[in-house]
């Protein structure tokens, strides 16, 4: 196994992308079709002298930020964002969080499990403080599922939000949940909680600018209740009010979702396969 594999990773990736893909001018005086470290280096924002260093071997720690940028630079896919941040560990083996710190809530106590299966048919759901989905109602599950929210070990809202593509054609205002998401990570857990660190750090390279410039905005509180307009692979267009409820354990919230108008009342009793009239519509 080379021991520059990140610089090699990264060599290969800028040789591979055409300056027309990039918009930049092809020319006639290339020896090789890819990027000039000097063109990436300008794409990325960073300097030719520390992308030489990158590429040689010589810095083995980029931060997560100009990770992300030279992921956006190089129009890196999810899969190879992630590769791209597991290098870096890699190359980067003392790199450790405090082990002191507080673990985010993964298990979820029968009380709260019997308030959730109360909500059914609602689809309700329960997250922790990085985003990860600890449990949901069947109703849930019907909704959330064809869209791949539910997918992978440990779904996390964050990660789909923010690297599945499938999200954007999900939410009819992409933008704006995607602020919440991140206002929701900075509101429940502060950005020094080196779990809540990670997942900003691991985002910042897998979701690139989409993630990071709004991480750098200014901080704002998330909306606790309001709608959103989902379209379903099943049911077809959804409008949905929900309800943000903050639970007692500490970086748990609960989000209830109600339909909004008649047409998705019908729409989640027909996909819940229960008689019109279970779920009723709410409206402000």
């Amino acid at each position: 196994m080379s021991d520059n594999e990140l610089g090699t990773f990264l060599r290969a990736r800028r040789e591979a992308i055409t300056p027309a893909e990039v918009g930049l001018p092809t020319g006639s005086r290339r020896r090789t079709p890819g990027l000039r470290r000097a063109e990436l280096a300008t794409l990325a924002g960073i300097s030719v002298e520390y992308l030489t260093r990158l590429e040689q071997g010589r810095d083995h720690n980029p931060s997560p930020q100009v990770l992300g940028v030279l992921a956006d630079a190089l129009r890196l896919p999810t899969t190879e964002r992630t590769l791209l941040r597991r290098l870096v560990k890699e190359a980067s083996p003392g790199a450790v969080f405090c082990s002191a710190a507080v673990e985010p809530i993964r298990t979820v106590r029968p009380t709260v499990r019997a308030m959730l299966n109360r909500l059914e048919p609602a689809p309700a759901v329960l997250i922790n403080w990085i985003g990860d989905i600890l449990a949901y109602t069947p109703g849930y599950r019907r909704l959330a599922g064809p869209l791949g929210v539910l997918d992978g070990e440990q779904p996390n809202i964050l990660r789909y939000v923010f690297t599945d593509e499938r999200a954007r054609a999900a939410y009819a205002d992409w933008d704006r949940v995607a602020d919440e998401q991140v206002a929701h990570l900075r509101d429940e857990a502060s950005l020094q909680d080196p779990h809540a660190a990670a997942m900003a750090d691991e985002l910042t390279v897998t979701a690139g600018a989409s993630f990071a410039d709004r991480l750098a905005a200014v901080p704002a509180l998330p909306r606790r209740a309001g709608t959103d307009l989902v379209t379903h692979p099943e049911a077809g267009p959804l409008l949905l009010a929900y309800e943000t409820l903050s639970l007692p354990d500490g970086g748990l919230r609960m989000v209830v979702h109600l339909p909004a108008d008649d047409a998705t009342a019908a729409a989640l009793d027909r996909l819940n396969g229960r008689q019109p009239g279970a779920l009723r519509v709410v409206s402000g």
